[in-house]
């Protein structure tokens, strides 16, 4: 069921549908529609789309919209459906006020393609005011001396409405003495007076109390009363009467304050004080209208007192009266018709209706850019108004009708020379001085898609730390392009490739957005160094345009290996055990630390130090080369077993190290060893069985060897006699030399015995180098051991 604002607008809506045919494709037709007032928001005015024969499926693609030149926005039209309704309660009288004819226009404007029709919605008044007086009560004092036929004025009725529904009659409660006398004034009102049918007698009665109604021609009817008080008096019995019923006077507006309007005039014909005349303005003169207006009370010179402006009011309608001074005092009244003068006080208005910002960069000549609508508030010569704009822009105004035009373009457009347009529009009335106004609109040309990505840099190189976190930002690419819109969004991807036999994807992923690029895992350098990847930059242009440019990826060595000691070697939970002949002098070679590090540069380089001794003072290791002598010559007091930890650390930030334990045995010629091996075995501290037969067992197989050895040095000793001399002692020297080995310097006495004095079985190596030294004078031999090359193989810490 349609809604009651719906149906009555239906039931009361006049629609006349006028069609003019202008040269101009814009503006096709004129529409008008007629409505009541106080119709409810939302009620309905007419069906745009029906009644100018569009396409209502295509009103949303085309851009349906309301325009108007009004300030105050009184009606809506529905984009989807093309129905105008009202966007408020709509008041005639607070709109057009007392004007007989109360119109509403309006443009429609629809584009693809663009036309715009113009329309006008007639506010039709309805009898929704009463009429009223200006008073509740009105004073008459009556002088018993008045004749009949004598008239009273009284205040007359205000009702907002017009036409028939505004107040047309008056009547009075029934009584012998008084009647009404109504007349009609040239403007159409009403001017009703108090009309004395019977001579008063004040000593019969001194007082009428009448009620005095106005009623309106509307259906219903609405009416309004007040009530009339009458006095009867003695005395003054003429009341004053100006020199002319309506005084009729042109203003110019904007007149300066105090001018002259008019200046008023009223006689009494009696004498003294009920001559005496005071001027002012009736109750019927609106507030507003005495706070533009001033009138002499004294002179009855009317002055401006306010601003006139034409464009609020055209003409202005005054009630004057005149009081004598008599007792009771009588009114003459008057009024006062003031037409208003137009001067040029309003500059053009330039109002756009459409405006493309953007236009295409190929669009032909003769394209439609906007639509401009100027209008000025003035009148006559001071309310035409000429259009124009520079000629150095590639567009051009063209007339479409009175006050509207469209903005056109005069020339091809080139986006790379002129990639914006500032257009000044100047309107500017034939006044006198003219007015003028402009208004500067800026179209932008769009662009086509003729310019790839370009990365400031083809190629980059990239430096990664090695260990990154995953997710962690490496690079971000970026490039540029020169294009607008969508033809310079930039994607960014990766140009597929591999890197360790792997996909790049594994690597790294790439933000297409803004190209940052990020690495999915973590990065070893001594798995990887370096490698080489391709981004691809495309814009989103029809046909896309790419290009690419490769990054160098370097990673950076992080100190994240610790020193890996090779030699010596030990058993996983055991120390290291070195041998050292007691003779051993100053500075004497007993073993050399050999430690790698997987990281390079000063990540890499190593240090060695003596981080624990049994005798700080025996042992020595140097700094970088990790060679261990001996501090001082061995003196007999000194413990035969000594123990060293030697800390190797990197040079990386932090510092990695690593640490190593070496047992240290000092032995005298191998006669002592056999002696403590002997001593060791007769001790009761090893009564074990088992340790009897591996003493046993050693101290035999030790025994055999020492014996092949000494026949063996005494052969040699005869051959060669020089290497005697090397040693500065009467002693025999020879070299003992596996074939399947490379020399090395000297071994430890550990290897060359199956043994220590702890009595730990000891492997013999397979590959030795052998300097024996024997002294013929004493059974004591001193050896000098060579240590065997092995190749680095990692070790546990220590």
């Amino acid at each position: 069921m349609a809604e009651p604002g719906i149906t009555n607008a239906l039931k009361f809506r006049q629609l006349n549908i006028i069609f003019l045919l202008f040269t101009s494709e814009v503006i096709v037709g004129k529409i008008h529609y007629s409505i009541r007032e106080e119709m409810e928001s939302g009620a309905f005015v007419g069906n745009i789309a029906e009644d100018l024969g569009l396409n209502i499926r295509r009103l949303s693609v085309r851009k349906l919209r309301l325009t108007s030149a009004d300030k105050r926005q009184c009606l809506e039209v529905n984009s989807q459906t093309g129905i105008l309704f009202a966007k408020e309660r709509i008041d005639r009288e607070q709109l057009c006020g007392q004007m007989p004819t109360c119109i509403l226009s309006f443009e429609i404007v629809v584009e693809e393609p663009l036309e715009m029709y113009r329309g006008e919605v007639e506010i039709l008044d309805i009898n929704d005011n009463s009429p009223s007086f200006p008073e509740s009560a009105v004073l008459l004092r009556i002088a018993e001396t008045m004749a009949p036929g004598s008239r009273f004025p009284l205040e007359s009725a205000l009702d907002p409405d017009v036409g028939t529904n505004t107040v047309t009659s008056y009547n009075i409660s029934p009584n012998e003495h008084f009647g009404l006398k109504v007349e009609t004034a040239e403007d159409g009102s009403k001017i009703v007076e108090l009309l004395l049918k019977k001579p008063l007698d004040r000593e019969r009665q001194s007082s009428f109390q009448l009620i005095l109604t106005a009623t309106d021609g509307g259906s219903p009817p609405r009416s309004g009363s007040a009530q009339i008080l009458i006095t009867v008096l003695d005395s003054n019995d003429n009341a004053p009467a100006f020199d002319s019923n309506i005084y009729k006077v042109s203003l110019a507006e904007n007149s300066p304050r105090g001018s002259l309007v008019v200046s008023v005039h009223a006689t009494d014909p009696d004498e003294g004080p009920n001559a005496e005349v005071t001027y002012s303005f009736s109750n019927r003169v609106p507030q507003k209208m005495q706070e533009l207006f001033s009138l002499d009370p004294r002179t009855g010179e009317i002055r401006v007192q306010g601003r006139v402006d034409y464009e609020e009011a055209s003409s202005y309608s005054l009630d004057v009266q005149a009081v004598d001074n008599g007792s009771p005092g009588n009114v003459g009244r008057s009024k006062i018709l003031i037409n208003v003068i137009d001067v040029n006080d309003n500059a053009p208005e330039i109002l756009l209706t459409s405006l493309s910002q953007v236009v295409l960069e190929d669009s032909a000549p003769g394209t439609v850019t906007a639509l401009i609508n100027v209008i000025d508030r003035d009148s006559g010569k001071n309310g035409e108004v000429n259009c124009e704009i520079p000629k150095n822009v590639p567009f051009k105004l063209q007339t479409s009708s009175s006050g509207h035009y469209k903005l056109i373009t005069s020339d091809m457009l080139d986006r790379e020379t002129a990639p914006l347009h500032n257009i000044t529009i100047l309107a500017k009335d034939s006044g006198s001085p003219p007015l003028s106004t402009n208004k500067i609109i800026q179209i932008s040309v769009s662009d086509i898609n003729d310019n790839a990505p370009r990365f400031p840099r083809p190629m980059d190189t990239v430096y990664v730390m090695e260990n990154i976190a995953p997710g962690a930002s490496i690079f971000a690419v970026t490039a540029f392009d020169p294009d607008l819109d969508q033809n310079s969004y930039i994607t960014y991807s990766f140009i597929e490739s591999r890197i360790q036999d792997l996909p790049l994807s594994n690597y790294l992923t790439l933000n297409s957005m803004n190209g940052t690029i990020y690495a999915l895992r973590s990065f070893d350098y001594e798995q990887i160094k370096n490698f080489q990847i391709q981004v691809q930059a495309r814009d989103a242009g029809v046909p896309p345009l790419s290009s690419s440019a490769t990054l160098n990826v370097i990673i950076l060595d992080q100190n994240d290996n610790a020193p890996v000691i090779v030699s010596p070697s030990a058993q996983s939970g055991s120390a290291a055990v070195e041998i050292v002949p007691q003779s051993a002098a100053q500075g004497y070679l007993v073993t050399k630390i050999i430690a790698t590090d997987a990281d390079s540069g000063q990540n890499a380089r190593l240090h060695y130090q003596v981080l624990k001794a049994t005798d700080p003072s025996l042992f020595s290791v140097g700094l970088n080369s990790g060679e261990i002598r001996t501090a001082r010559e061995i003196l007999d007091q000194d413990a035969i077993t000594q123990t060293l930890v030697i800390l190797v650390k990197d040079n990386g930030q932090p510092s990695l190290s690593s640490t190593v334990r070496i047992n240290f045995s000092i032995l005298g010629n191998i006669t002592e060893i056999y002696s403590e091996s002997r001593n060791l075995m007769t001790n009761p501290e090893y009564d074990s069985d088992i340790n009897l037969y591996l003493i046993v067992i050693l101290g035999s197989t030790s025994f055999i060897f020492l014996v092949t050895i000494i026949l063996l040095i005494g052969i040699k000793c005869k051959q060669d006699r020089s290497a005697i001399e090397d040693y500065n002692s009467p002693s025999c020297c020879y070299r003992l030399e596996d074939s399947h080995s490379d020399f090395h310097p000297r071994p430890t006495l550990e290897e060359s015995l199956n043994y220590t004095a702890a009595g730990d079985i000891v492997r013999m190596p397979e590959t030795r180098h052998y300097a024996v030294c024997l002294s013929p004078e004493s059974a004591k031999s001193d050896f000098l051991y060579l240590k065997p090359y092995t190749p680095p193989v990692p070790q546990e810490q220590y």
